[in-house]
C-alpha cells in the first residue's frame, strides 16, 4: 500500500467517525427532548391538627446521627437492652451487609471512569503447516511479555452518572439501616415496656387471687355457722379459680414477650430472662413544636429521596445509550521466538489503538431501556411521595394517641379511684350482714378491670411515646444537621413545615 493510497484511506476513516458522531449527537439530542416528568413530591400540611403551636420550615439535611433517646426514659435495663440490641440484633446485622455490599458497588463504578492497567507474559510451542519456508514437522516457539492499558473517556457522562446513581444507592442503604436500627431500638422498647405492664398486672391479679382467697375463707367460717348458704361459697370459688386462670394465661403471655426480646436481641429465647421489676418511671413530656423537623430527621424518608435521585441518574445513563462508545487502547512489551531473546531491544513490540461503536438500528432496544429506566424513575418518585406521607399520618397517629390517651388515663384514675371506694363499702356492708355476698364480689370484679384498664392504658401511652419518638426520627432534640428556620405564615401566627426537595426533571 503507498503513502498516497494511505492518507486517502484515513482522511474516508476520519469522515466516516465524524459523520457518525454528529449523527449519534442529533439522535441523543431527540432523546434528550423526551419531556418526562416523575410524580411531583406531596405539599406539606399548613400544621398538624393534633398539636397547636409554632411551625418552622426545614431544609433536607444529611443523616443525622442517632442519639440515645430511649434515655429519656431513665431506665438502666432498658438502656441495656437496646445497648445489646444493636450489637447482636440480626436484622441490623443484615442492614449494614447490605450497606457494604453498597459501598463496595459504589467503589466498583467509580474504578470504570478511571484506566486500566494490566500486565500479562505468555509462552507457546505449536507445529507449523509445511511451506512458507518451514519444513514438515517444524515447530515453532512464542514467548511474550508486557503491559496492557485500556481507557473509555467519560465524554458523555456515562461512568460519572453510573457513580453517582451507586453513591446515591449507598446513601440511600446507610438510611435504611439506620432506619432498621431506629425500628428494633422502638421494637425492644414497647417490648420491654409491655412485659413491665404486664408484670404489674400479673402483680395485681396475683393481689387479687389472695383476696378472693381470703373472702373465700370468711364465707366458709359463715357458712360453717349457718349465717350464708352453700350458694355463696360456691361463688367466690368460682371468682378465685377464675382470676387464678387469668393470672396463668398472664404467665403465658409474658414468657411470649420475653422470647419475643430475646429474638430482638439476637440470643436464644432459652437463654434470656428478663427477672421482674417494678415498673415506676416517669413517662416523658413531649415539647411543643417538635413534628416541625420530622423530614429532617426520619431515615426512611432521606433513603427514599436518595432513591428518587439514584434513579434520575439512572435514567441519565439510558439517554447516553444514543452516544457513540469510545475507546483507547495500548500494549507494549517484548515478544521472541527464543526465551533467551525475549528482552533483547530487537524484540520490542508496541501498538496502540481507538474503537467507536455506534448502533444504527437495534429494533427499538435503546429506547426501551430509556422507558425502563424513566418509569423506575416516576416509580421511585411515587415511593418517596408516599413516604413523606407515612411520615405525616405517623405523627399524626402518635400525636392524636397521646393526647386521648392522656384523657383516657384521668378517667380511668376516677374510675379506678370510684371502684376502690365501693369495694370498701361493700367489704365493710358485707362483713356486718348489710349486702349479700354477690354485691361484693361484683365490687371487687369492677374494681379488679378498671385497675387492669389503667395499667393498659398506661402501657398505651409508653408505646404511643416510642411511636413519637420513631415516626419524628428518633427523638424531639435539636440536630445539627437539620438548618431551621421560622417564617411566619398565615394571620394564625402558625408556621408550615415544608421540604426544599425537588425533584429533577428534565
Amino acid at each position: 500500500m503507498t503513502k498516497q493510497t494511505l492518507l486517502r484511506f484515513t482522511e474516508r476513516f476520519a469522515y466516516t467517525a465524524i459523520m457518525l458522531a454528529a449523527a449519534a449527537v442529533m439522535l441523543a439530542g431527540c432523546a434528550l427532548n423526551a419531556d418526562f416528568k416523575p410524580a411531583p413530591p406531596p405539599a406539606a400540611p399548613t400544621s398538624f391538627k393534633e398539636l397547636d403551636g409554632r411551625w418552622a420550615a426545614v431544609s433536607p439535611a444529611a443523616l443525622p446521627a442517632q442519639g440515645l433517646w430511649w434515655q429519656v426514659f431513665g431506665d438502666a435495663t432498658l438502656d441495656d437492652l437496646v445497648t445489646r440490641a444493636g450489637r447482636e440484633n440480626t436484622s441490623i446485622a443484615l442492614a449494614q451487609a447490605r450497606l457494604a455490599q453498597a459501598r463496595a458497588l459504589s467503589k466498583a463504578a467509580d474504578a470504570n471512569r478511571l484506566p486500566q492497567l494490566g500486565l500479562g507474559a505468555g509462552a507457546s510451542r505449536a507445529t507449523v503447516t509445511p511451506g512458507f519456508g518451514f519444513p514438515p514437522g517444524a515447530a515453532l516457539s512464542q514467548f511474550s511479555v508486557g503491559a496492557a492499558a485500556s481507557w473509555e473517556p467519560d465524554l458523555f457522562g456515562r461512568f460519572s452518572k453510573a457513580s453517582d446513581a451507586a453513591s446515591l444507592d449507598a446513601q440511600s442503604r446507610e438510611a435504611l439501616l439506620a432506619s432498621t436500627r431506629l425500628v428494633i431500638q422502638s421494637e425492644v422498647a414497647n417490648t420491654y415496656f409491655a412485659l413491665r405492664a404486664l408484670d404489674a398486672e400479673r402483680a395485681l391479679v396475683r393481689q387479687t387471687v389472695v383476696a378472693y382467697r381470703d373472702t373465700l375463707k370468711l364465707t366458709e367460717r359463715r357458712f360453717n355457722a349457718g349465717d350464708v348458704a352453700e350458694l355463696d361459697v360456691a361463688r367466690v370459688r368460682t371468682e378465685v379459680a377464675s382470676t387464678n386462670s387469668q393470672a396463668l394465661a398472664l404467665d403465658r403471655r409474658r414468657a411470649e414477650l420475653e422470647h419475643a426480646l430475646a429474638l430482638l436481641l439476637g440470643v436464644p429465647a432459652g437463654n434470656f430472662t428478663l427477672a421482674e421489676a417494678a415498673w415506676d418511671g416517669a413517662l416523658p413530656v413531649v415539647p411543643p413544636g417538635v413534628p416541625s423537623v420530622v423530614l429532617a430527621r426520619r431515615p426512611d424518608v432521606l433513603a427514599a429521596q436518595r432513591s428518587v435521585l439514584a434513579a434520575q441518574a439512572r435514567a441519565g445513563i439510558a439517554r447516553t445509550a444514543w452516544f457513540p462508545d469510545i475507546s483507547l487502547t495500548g500494549n507494549g512489551g517484548y515478544a521472541a521466538n527464543d526465551i533467551g531473546d525475549l528482552f533483547k531491544w530487537s524484540t520490542r513490540a508496541w501498538g496502540v489503538g481507538m474503537l467507536l461503536q455506534l448502533p444504527i438500528f437495534d429494533g427499538g432496544k435503546r429506547q426501551a431501556g430509556l422507558d425502563n429506566a424513566n418509569a423506575q424513575w416516576d416509580a421511585a418518585a411515587i415511593s418517596y411521595r408516599e413516604q413523606v406521607l407515612v411520615a405525616f399520618r405517623d405523627v399524626e397517629d402518635q400525636l392524636s394517641a397521646l393526647r386521648l390517651l392522656a384523657d383516657q388515663a384521668d378517667a380511668q384514675t376516677e374510675a379506678v379511684d370510684s371502684a376502690t371506694r365501693a369495694t370498701t363499702l361493700s367489704g365493710s356492708r358485707y362483713r356486718n350482714g348489710y349486702v349479700s355476698q354477690l354485691e361484693l364480689l361484683d365490687a371487687q370484679r369492677s374494681e379488679l378491670a378498671n385497675r387492669r384498664q389503667s395499667l393498659q392504658v398506661r402501657a398505651a401511652r409508653y408505646e404511643a411515646t416510642v411511636g413519637l419518638i420513631r415516626a419524628l426520627g428518633g427523638g424531639w432534640g435539636d440536630t445539627a444537621a437539620a438548618k431551621v428556620s421560622a417564617q411566619p405564615a398565615d394571620g394564625d401566627q402558625r408556621y408550615a413545615l415544608r421540604t426544599t426537595t425537588e425533584l429533577g426533571s428534565r
